[in-house]
């Protein structure tokens, strides 16, 4: 039986500092637990908008989001936390994100960035990655935009060029690229719905999910009745939400894989 405790929230803890920005998080920590297991959420909004307090009801670039993963390992100690039960959470373009730190955080096009952070030398593997929606495939979402959405090409914003240009940048930025034999130690849960019309599940989580199962992940999905993009954020209380469908089901996963 899941036993629940009371949170308390530490906001705004600056985690690091990139290009003279001051990195920020907030941390919901359970009352009572020790050692702790913790997720690092990553916010989608196409690489571009949203905010860290789309997560408030479930407990950047790549850089900054590995930087963040550094710091909960490197300050588990200060906040209770077990620093071998870290896993990452996103949704869209942060499940993009959260699964590029997983399996390609010490790559090298990542591995060289802010050397002089205070943790830079922590590690920043995790146990296991929940993606909601999220792009594995950019030249896939490039090739998606050009018909749903022309005139706002996130994946060109993000990279600064079309795959015309570079596709060796598409390929590097693309987590499906790295979901190999020699990585298969984290645990994946992807979460998505049909409808869909933003991320197309078919060569985005789907074609995601085969590549891990072909490297031996575990991997499993939730697969939401009548949900089309950008719900996670939803209170998980709602009875009939998608939220409250998915939550039971992913902290059954989350039991196991943490």
């Amino acid at each position: 039986m899941a036993i629940e405790h009371e949170v308390a929230v530490k906001p705004d803890i600056a985690f690091a500092e990139h290009d003279g920005v001051k990195l920020l998080g907030d941390l919901y920590l359970p009352k009572g637990l020790s050692r702790a297991p913790v997720l690092v959420g990553v916010h989608g909004g196409g690489w571009q908008l949203g905010d860290r307090k789309f997560y408030r009801h479930w407990g950047g670039v790549v850089a900054d989001c590995k930087a963040a993963v550094q710091f909960v390992r490197a300050s588990s100690g200060d906040f209770g936390l077990d620093p071998d039960r870290v896993g990452l959470i996103g949704d869209s373009a942060g499940a993009h994100l959260s699964a590029l730190v997983a399996l390609a955080g010490d790559e090298p096009p990542f591995s060289n960035q802010y050397c002089n952070d205070l943790y830079a030398a922590t590690r920043a593997n995790v146990k296991a990655v929940i993606g909601f929606y999220g792009v594995y495939d950019m030249v896939a979402q490039w090739e998606h935009d050009q018909i749903t959405r022309p005139r706002d090409s996130v994946t060109e914003k993000l990279l600064g060029c079309p795959p015309m240009v570079s596709r060796r940048t598409f390929f590097e930025a693309s987590p499906l690229s790295y979901a190999t034999l020699d990585k298969n130690s984290t645990r994946f849960l992807l979460i998505y719905g049909r409808e869909d019309d933003i991320v197309d599940p078919a060569t985005q989580s789907e074609r995601f999910l085969t590549a891990l199962k072909q490297a031996g992940f575990f991997a499993r999905t939730i697969v939401v009745p009548g949900a089309g993009h950008f719900w996670s954020a939803d209170p998980v209380e709602e009875p009939g939400s998608f939220g409250a469908y998915a939550a039971p089901r992913m902290l059954r996963f989350l039991a196991a894989a943490l």
